[in-house]
């Protein structure tokens, strides 16, 4: 099965071709995006990839992609490139929360809060219940950094930011910025469970609300 996955979640991306079956998942080619240009780069990146290895979109099975949280121009951009290619292939879309897949990426069991660091002297936080490289959602927020000492309590804490895991405590887990054959990996288990939706289906998983729609509300 060829798996299309992609991030445009952070300042960088990444579009890849992935190979499953029998329960394992090759990256064949992982190639990055620049940041700031997602929407020039995206679908020119993924022909390119397609025809470098002889594929057509055609050859596409299902796609996996990064739905937040994070950019919200970045993640506009590639989940309507997603959403148009699936609609026109009739494919699946599994959609991965950045925050899950820094929770596995821990290598921790138990309960784990991922952290991304979210600006504005803010972090978003993922509570996961994982388990054998699976993770149970208990409760996605955003928080201010000052809250973090708390709530942190007894779970292992995940982060790829250098900065919090240091200033939490020892049990804190730096990790690498998760890499295409992690989410690949974490998608395809989710596809092989049933945890796929339809281009009407995939939405972008901010967890913080844009300016425009704060704005808004305050008028």
């Amino acid at each position: 099965m060829l798996l299309l996955v992609t991030d445009t979640s952070g300042k960088d991306g990444s579009v890849a071709l992935a190979r499953a079956g029998s329960g394992e998942v090759e990256v064949i080619e992982s190639v990055p995006l620049a940041g700031g240009t997602f929407s020039a780069q995206l679908v020119p990146q993924i022909a390119a990839l397609l025809a470098k290895h002889g594929r057509r979109k055609n050859d596409i099975d299902a796609f996996i992609v990064v739905s937040g949280p994070g950019s919200f121009t970045g993640l506009r951009v590639g989940l309507a490139a997603i959403k148009a290619l699936a609609e026109v292939l009739r494919r699946p879309i599994v959609p991965v929360s950045l925050l899950e897949v820094i929770a596995v990426a821990g290598g921790k069991s138990g309960k784990v809060l991922a952290l991304l660091d979210a600006g504005r002297g803010e972090v978003y936080a993922g509570e996961y219940e994982v388990a054998d490289a699976d993770a149970r959602l208990l409760r996605e927020r955003l928080l201010a950094k000052d809250e973090l000492p708390a709530i942190a309590g007894s779970q292992a804490v995940a982060t790829p930011d250098e900065m919090l895991a240091r200033n939490l405590r020892q049990g804190s887990v730096h990790v690498p910025v998760p890499g295409a054959h992690v989410i690949a990996r974490l998608g395809w288990r989710k596809l092989q469970a049933g945890l796929s939706v339809t281009p009407e289906q995939l939405e972008a998983n901010y967890i913080r609300r844009s300016d425009a729609e704060i704005f808004a509300k305050s008028s």
